[in-house]
């Protein structure tokens, strides 16, 4: 191994790893760019993201507001005008009923956590005016981009009409003071994401006497930030069973259940490629090492075609994910490169030197430390230790070589003519 061999085999892998980032940025702003256009057609066909909020419930007052005429004018006199204020009617009881089905959706390179959803809610309004009150109710549909199948709206056991069906429904009626009148929703729906219950639009609300039971036929679920988590949560077959329960709670929370993300395709394709020059790296190091230490080297051309081999691995997982499983791609992918090396190796050096060095190493830098990435939240662990494992063979198996004799002269691969550096 002369300089001359290392420094050409440092610029294939920087050559390989230019060509590994065009390829994964391609991966990556093709899934950015489909992820803007799919998702807005997967909320057409199946249904937009789910915020469910509490009904409201009001009655008006007016009353006469004397100001300036001219607030910059001082000498402009002042006018009177009627000012209609909303007094709110307070929820004293909710009883939330809600069943959650994860039923996931992929486009492109992408799977989306679309959902159906069963809900019902059971209320008790109440006037707490001294006086009898005509009082609006308003229900709010959760999304515009969705569709609701077997839906109830009664208000004192009384169905209500449809009257605004791009926002939601309204109704009327007259309450006596201290009068209490239930109000009944329920509907089946699907939607995208999260789903969410929420006590108000905005701001902060009270909430009396609340339960909410929510099931679910998933495991894997979590709670969106900002949300509250459950009084008590329990499994139930294959899903949950939550249920959230409060007295008199004041906040500007709410209620969120995020479904499970299953592993998208192009997200994790464009990790495996960007850490691909990671891996020719470690495969080239221990190459050369075993070759040192055997007397044996390789030629840097045939570096080049062992990273040629290495890059169709990633070449292939790009587009075959496009069409096939991403686990299927993954092992058609990894058993082409591996063929690819293998053969190609054991007509250089011979299948001996093919299967139990170059077959062994591309099986741990290449294939496993690449299936890392498909484990969420270790795949950087998985890598640094094998990395660090790798170091240290490597650091005990050349302690004792003669760098300075290894340098001087340049060595052939079994089978090979000595080549000139």
């Amino acid at each position: 191994m002369t300089v001359q061999r290392l420094i050409a085999i440092g610029l294939i892998i920087v050559g390989s790893g230019v060509a590994w980032f065009i390829l994964g940025g391609s991966v990556a702003i093709r899934t950015g760019a489909s992820d803007q256009r799919l998702a807005r057609e997967v909320e057409q066909i199946w249904g937009g993201t789910h915020r469910q909020v509490a009904p409201s419930a009001w009655y008006e007052r007016s009353r006469v507001v004397t100001e300036p005429a001219d607030r910059d004018k001082p000498d402009a006199g002042m006018v009177s005008r009627t000012v209609v204020d909303r007094l709110p009617i307070p929820i004293v009881s909710s009883r939330i009923d809600a069943a959650l089905d994860l039923d996931q959706r992929r486009k492109g390179l992408l799977w989306y956590d679309t959902y159906g959803i069963t809900f019902s809610g059971r209320y008790l309004l109440r006037n707490t005016s001294p006086t009898e009150e005509d009082v609006s109710v308003r229900f709010d549909f959760p999304s515009r981009d969705a569709l609701y199948d077997a839906f109830v709206l009664k208000l004192d056991g009384h169905d209500v009409a449809l009257t605004d069906p791009e926002r939601g429904l309204s109704a009327r009626v007259t309450l006596a003071p201290g009068g209490e009148v239930p109000l009944e929703v329920s509907y089946k729906s699907r939607g995208l994401g999260t789903w969410t219950y929420a006590f108000a639009k905005d701001g902060v609300a009270q909430v009396h006497d609340f339960e909410a039971r929510m099931t679910t036929d998933c495991d894997g679920i979590d709670f969106p930030a900002g949300s509250i988590s459950p009084s008590q949560k329990s499994r139930e077959k294959e899903g949950w069973f939550l249920d959230w329960k409060f007295d008199n709670l004041v906040t500007g929370q709410h209620i969120g259940i995020d479904l499970p993300n299953r592993l998208n395709p192009g997200p994790v394709a464009s990790r495996i490629i960007f850490f691909a020059p990671v891996s020719l790296l470690f495969f080239v190091t221990v190459l050369m090492v075993l070759g040192i230490l055997s007397g044996e080297s390789l030629h840097p051309m045939h570096y080049f075609f062992l990273s040629a081999g290495f890059f169709s691995f990633h070449l292939l997982l790009a587009y075959l994910v496009d069409h096939l499983d991403i686990h299927v791609s993954f092992l058609i992918s990894a058993a082409v490169s591996v063929v690819l090396v293998v053969t190609y190796l054991a007509k250089v050096a011979g299948m001996s030197f093919a299967l139990w060095r170059a077959g062994a190493a591309q099986l741990v830098f290449l294939v496993l430390f690449s299936y890392a990435f498909f484990f969420e939240g270790y795949s950087g662990l998985t890598v640094t230790v094998g990395s660090v494992l790798t170091l240290f063979v490597l650091m005990q198996a050349t302690a004792r070589v003669d760098w300075n004799q290894v340098f001087k002269t340049g060595v052939a691969a079994p089978g090979l003519r000595p080549t000139a550096s």
